[in-house]
């Protein structure tokens, strides 16, 4: 059977048998093999922790595989997942908030999205402390491993045929749950070792990007968020994962993970990704329709999201463009003009990259998230991008065969190309140039990082290049009008909730210092 068909089929029955059975599961050994000082921080000095989790599952649990694996003495199926945890030295120091990260292809995230600094954005995989935003609020953090050859040992077994071992990486979504389950409300293990967190968690938030944000979105879809009546994660932070699942409920022989690949300009028709249910709102209807209460949730897209990877159909799932309705406890924000991921260059993409800044963003929402939750007081409303249907298929990444139906939309743009509506970060509100979709070649490596176009110094150099776009110099009378701009566009999103006041004053700062602008006089600079 080839991949497409076992995708297919691992979809079709996730329809037969519903969402995960609560069953008899659970961490059995915490191993924190090394603990070493992270640094020191306002809620005081941190710490980082690396190790093992290790646990057992039920041989009759929904995950598709996990009966055909040898038990252990206890009837059960062990696994092992790594585990890496960043805390307060004196967990009295902590704000009361377990904030799990889940791993994309095994790269840490949590950093890279709320401490990465604005001139050198973090990829994922580090561990440096950037701007110390999650420690100096008190935040633990903990990443836990879940995919096949990432850092997670699943288990298998060996296929019919008596040679192919193959893994159940289903189990990756009970990896998660236990392991959350335990930092939050164990005090120890079965040998009798101290959960560190035990006692000083009061909820639990979990967050995930591009695939790792459809990691969670599956994990709630099926049923994983709750175990034997108690809820995993109060809340969500959803970052780019567009219209997508994750399809992990299958066996795999690896050694890829099936939770590595997405759909293409390439490969559009790639099973597994874009599923039913493709709209949010029907997503989450399956989950209350168990009579499950919903985490808080907070979804962050970005504009190329709807160009690479179909977030539309988030909106108005598999036919016409009607949207639907946002569930009260959901949020939904669309960070105009923002790339999905922002690198410094590719140079196997031939146009410069996309270099919104939408750490600040993240930051200022995790704490408005953390509040909905511990207080109930709610977040600033859903803000998103009026939409139109892709003019051609050469627009957007056109929808899949089997959702003949759907009508892949992008975001309505103003005279300059640029989006309108959203989340409006001050460099898109007071901008120095058109933020793009997509890059050049649609290339699985280019399509996520966007593009960025400057506007032409002056009338005459854009005139004499074709450009229609205003340029420098018939836009901002000297660097003060430029900055005055900038200043009332993050003072906005402040006060709205979008922005937290260092980074407005950041914000600021490098709008000041723009080489756009001369260094002295107010003047336009020529370089």
């Amino acid at each position: 059977m080839n991949d497409r068909l076992i995708r297919g089929a691992a979809f079709m029955w996730l329809a037969a048998v519903g969402a995960a059975l609560p069953a008899a599961a659970e961490v059995t050994r915490l191993e924190l093999t090394g603990t070493k000082p992270y640094g020191k921080f306002l809620a005081g000095d941190y710490v980082i922790s690396e190790g093992w989790v290790r646990g057992e599952l039920a041989r009759n649990e929904a995950i598709p595989g996990i009966d055909k694996v040898a038990p252990n003495a206890r009837g059960r199926v062990n696994y092992s997942a790594r585990i890496v945890l960043i805390r307060p030295a004196d967990m009295s120091k902590a704000n009361g908030t377990l904030l799990v990260d889940v791993p994309n292809r095994g790269n840490a995230y949590a950093e890279a999205l709320y401490n990465s600094p604005r001139d050198g954005p973090y990829q994922s995989g580090t561990f440096e402390q950037g701007t110390g935003f999650l420690q100096d609020h008190g935040f633990t953090v903990a990443e836990v491993y879940w995919e096949m050859g990432k850092g997670a040992e699943l288990p298998a077994f060996i296929d019919a045929d008596g040679k192919t071992r193959r893994y159940v990486e289903g189990a990756g979504f009970a990896i998660m749950r236990d392991a959350a389950l335990f930092l939050a409300h164990a005090n120890g293990d079965s040998t009798g070792a101290a959960n560190p967190l035990a006692g000083w968690v009061k909820r639990v938030l979990a967050s995930g990007k591009s695939q790792s944000g459809r990691f969670l979105k599956s994990f709630l879809l099926n049923g994983f968020n709750m175990a034997n009546g108690q809820r995993v994660f109060d809340g969500m932070q959803i970052f780019v994962s567009g219209s997508g699942l994750l399809p992990i409920l299958q066996t795999g022989a690896g050694p890829e993970s099936s939770a590595n690949g997405i759909p293409t300009f390439d490969e559009p028709d790639m099973r597994g990704v874009n599923e039913e249910p493709l709209a949010l709102a029907d997503l989450l209807g399956k989950v209350t329709a168990r009579g499950e209460a919903l985490p808080k949730m907070m979804f962050q897209n970005s504009m190329t999201d709807f160009y690479a990877i179909r977030t539309s159909l988030s909106r108005t799932g598999a036919s016409g463009t009607v949207e639907h309705p946002v569930p009260d406890s959901v949020r939904i924000y669309d960070m105009a003009g923002t790339s999905h991921v922002v690198v410094p260059r590719n140079p196997a993409c031939t146009l410069p990259p996309n270099p919104l800044d939408w750490a600040p963003v993240s930051r200022a929402l995790l704490l408005r998230l953390d509040e909905w939750v511990a207080s109930g007081r709610e977040p600033p409303e859903s803000k998103m991008m009026p939409l139109e249907p892709a003019p051609s298929l050469s627009a957007a990444l056109p929808a899949p065969a089997h959702v003949p139906r759907a009508v892949i939309q992008i975001p309505r743009r103003d005279a300059d190309g640029n989006a309108i509506g959203g989340v409006r970060l001050p460099d898109l509100a007071a901008p120095l140039g058109t933020y793009l979709g997509l890059n050049e070649p649609r290339s699985r490596g280019c399509m996520l990082i966007g593009a960025y176009l400057p506007f032409a110094y002056s009338k005459a150099g854009r005139e004499g290049s074709g450009d229609p776009r205003l340029s420098l110099t018939e836009r901002y009378a000297n660097r003060d009008a430029y900055v005055e701009r900038v200043r009332g566009a993050a003072r906005l999103l402040q006060g709205e909730g979008f922005l937290l006041p260092e980074d407005t004053a950041i914000i600021i700062q490098a709008a000041a210092s723009s080489k756009a602008f001369a260094t002295s006089g107010g003047g336009l600079d020529r370089r």
